[in-house]
């Protein structure tokens, strides 16, 4: 035999504890209906909008596109001075492209400019087409954005070269 004693309710019957505790005998206990709630299989997945294809395809196309322009351009631009005396050519500037120091600073700043802007055009894109949203016009805004903050880079260096002002100033004088 051991010295221990038996706990609280431990040799107790079922009966014993209930009436310990001040319920009701189970025969005496309510009848209480308990409703089963149906099973579901699988939860319900949410909706995923899928975009229109023609929107798609429309954005993807225009961000590939710009995505070879982006990555030839600004190529280019690394280049600074030849790309200007290219451009000095086909506008009919007599002279070279002498601004060399800008030209480097700008046309990498440019360069740079040209890889941000399309990486945040494609980023938005991509969001949109995965939430199911109208994307084809973000890839058209992003580039007119781009456009406009590369040719700011760009005119810096040409407005200080001398071959260029020149050029302005004969052109403004006609």
């Amino acid at each position: 035999m051991t010295d221990q004693r038996p706990q609280y309710g431990e040799f107790a019957t079922p009966e014993e504890q209930r009436r310990a505790a001040g319920l009701p005998p189970l025969d005496q206990a309510p009848h209480v209906m308990v409703e089963e709630a149906p099973i579901a299989s699988a939860p319900d997945a949410p909706d995923v909008k899928r975009s229109h294809p023609v929107d798609r395809v429309l954005t993807i196309g225009m961000l590939a596109y710009g995505l070879i322009n982006v990555v030839m351009t600004g190529l280019s631009y690394l280049d600074f001075a030849s790309a200007m005396n290219q451009v000095m050519g086909i506008v009919g500037v007599e002279g070279e492209f002498t601004n060399y120091a800008q030209g480097r600073l700008w046309g990498t700043i440019a360069a740079i400019v040209l890889v941000a802007g399309w990486s945040l055009t494609a980023a938005v894109s991509i969001r949109r087409l995965r939430r199911g949203l109208i994307a084809w016009w973000v890839p058209i805004v992003g580039a007119v954005v781009t456009m406009i903050a590369t040719s700011i880079c760009v005119a810096i260096p040409l407005m200080g070269d001398p071959a260029f002002m020149e050029y302005i100033a004969r052109s403004a004088g006609s």
